[in-house]
């Protein structure tokens, strides 16, 4: 058998000039140079971070996991159409949204392929979906969170509707990133002001009140709505097909334009239900003029119609989403679904979660600290201090607790699950409290399902 180094495919990579056989710590990539190539890819604007960052400190671990020869990222923006975005009949905002994702991804890979063609390895994570859902209840199920790493590259900021608004695009944009094992040889810094205009047109949008006018966030309430043909509403559905007794039951619980709408998101892809705080935004040098110009037009245009539009809501019982509907869009009619996010899978994900799911206005006069020890397959102490209608949830026991919760971890997630029934559980002792009973039926309130 003939030596390696005598194999055609090896003498050849021998001759190759050195020039393009780029290894692993050669010198910085030239950042003019990289950024034309991003611009040649398709890219609408680009930034360059190296992997240490400050910024990108609650990242990094899952980042390094995913590529451990990550040096640098590259984060790129799409812009989209405008007014497809704006448009009330939703069909409309999904093409551009679902045609505009498809652009990231085949950027994304033009990147990849022109940094491979030159040795440089490089790997490009999902604009969106497809990810790693095998972990849903246990952790992100995202490979890298292209928010964070676009406002460390200078791309814009975060509007108080936690969408990234670019200087000049607005908010009109799909975000992409690009993890390589080069370095570059100049970084790009975060914007040193923020596009948004805090006009607070995202929070007089929203239909389930998810964007508080100072800044608040409901993610469950978006999520439970905007994304109800996404993983945790389709979830949903399905649950409701297994537990309905007939095809009649069914379609009361179902409607056919809801299934219809459902079929349409497994065969085209997933609908969003409104993203309404991304088309009302005016900021961005490209994107003001009407709204400086002429702001009652502008209201009469692009705000009302959404705000008027008649159409159902998607939201938890008891749930802040719930009375918001009801107070402000008496002609949207609110229709409740079970809540995508209690499919928990450990007891790290409920304490995290429990920042998503927090709902404040169902909190309100409440003022109490709560000691959780979990046992079991997963032994935990957490604090979870509910106060003015705040969250704090810290790691061991701090303080002087009102209620204490002892549970066997497995139970708990089950009875979050609606698996186990809370009376068992306490009964068999795989749930304990000490304290008053109604400070537990207090904490579930906060968090309906």
């Amino acid at each position: 058998m003939a030596p390696l180094s005598e194999h055609p495919t090896v003498k050849r990579f021998r001759e190759r000039p050195e020039s393009i056989n780029v290894q692993s710590g050669s010198a910085p990539l030239d950042t003019k140079w990289l950024r034309q190539l991003c611009l040649a890819a398709g890219a609408d604007d680009v930034g360059f971070v190296e992997i240490d960052r400050p910024e990108l400190a609650d990242e990094r671990v899952d980042i390094v996991r995913f590529f451990p020869r990550t040096k640098a990222l590259i984060s790129f923006v799409v812009r989209m159409n405008r007014e497809p975005i704006r448009s009330p009949a939703r069909s409309v905002a999904n093409v551009e949204f679902h045609q505009s994702g498809e652009r990231v991804n085949e950027v994304a890979h033009r990147i990849v392929t022109a940094l491979g063609d030159r040795g440089i390895r490089a790997i490009n994570p999902a604009m969106g979906f497809p990810m790693e859902v095998d972990r849903v209840g246990t952790g992100k199920i995202w490979i890298v969170s292209h928010k964070p790493v676009a406002v460390a590259g200078g791309l814009g900021h975060m509007g108080i509707h936690r969408n990234v608004i670019h200087p000049r695009f607005g908010n009109f944009i799909l975000l992409g990133t690009v993890v390589m094992e080069a370095e570059v040889t100049e970084y790009q810094r975060p914007l040193d002001y923020n596009p948004c205009l805090e006009c607070k047109l995202c929070v007089a949008a929203c239909p389930v009140g998810a964007i508080g006018s100072d800044g608040a966030f409901n993610f469950a309430a978006c999520f439970t709505h905007n994304y109800r043909e996404f993983y945790g509403g389709f979830t949903n559905w399905i649950e409701q097909i297994v537990e309905s007794k007939s095809v009649q039951d069914y379609r009361n619980r179902v409607s056919n334009p809801e299934s219809a709408s459902m079929w349409q998101s497994l065969s085209f892809g997933a609908n969003y239900k409104s993203a309404y705080c991304m088309a009302v935004c005016p900021a961005g040098d490209d994107v003001i003029a009407p709204f400086v110009t002429d702001r009652a037009e502008y209201l009469r245009d692009v705000v009302r119609p959404l705000q008027e539009k008649e159409e159902t809501v998607y939201v938890i019982a008891k749930s802040d989403a719930e009375d918001y509907v009801a107070r402000r869009f008496p002609g949207k009619r609110a229709k409740r679904v079970g809540n995508g996010l209690n499919r928990l899978r450990s007891i790290s994900a409920f304490l995290t979660g429990l920042r998503l799911t927090f709902q404040r206005g169902q909190s309100m006069g409440l003022a109490v600290t709560y000691h959780f020890t979990f046992t079991g397959e997963e032994q935990r102490e957490a604090t979870v201090i509910i106060r003015d209608q705040t969250l704090q949830v810290k790691e061991g026991h701090v303080g002087v607790a009102d209620l204490k919760v002892t549970a066997d971890s497995r139970t708990w997630l089950g009875f979050l699950a609606k698996e186990r029934n809370l009376v068992w559980a306490v009964i068999r002792r795989k749930i304990r409290i000490r304290g008053s009973p109604r400070l537990l039926l207090a904490f579930g309130k906060c968090f309906p399902s």
